[in-house]
């Protein structure tokens, strides 16, 4: 099953999430792309995230950043 636009914009707002910390969120003001409202909203519903206009990562979102950053990683390394 490939990628649809809503996921690729949910792995968008994921990966700008740091996992330095836990106590680093990320705040989707209203008045912000209504695209990037509506994906931090579903990560909410999916209970990746906290709060509907972000907040911090659950458990579960915190796997998530992890296997979106490497998948963007990889994604991103020269051939060899």
């Amino acid at each position: 099953m490939p990628f649809t636009s809503e996921m690729l914009e949910e792995m968008n707002v994921l990966v700008k999430f740091t996992l330095s910390t836990d106590m680093a969120g990320i705040k989707v003001h209203s008045d912000a792309d209504p695209i990037l409202v509506a994906a931090t909203e579903r990560l909410y519903e999916k209970k990746l995230v906290t709060a509907k206009d972000g907040g911090y990562l659950t458990s579960i979102g915190r796997d998530a950043v992890e296997h979106a950053k490497e998948a963007l990683r990889i994604l991103r390394s020269e051939p060899q």
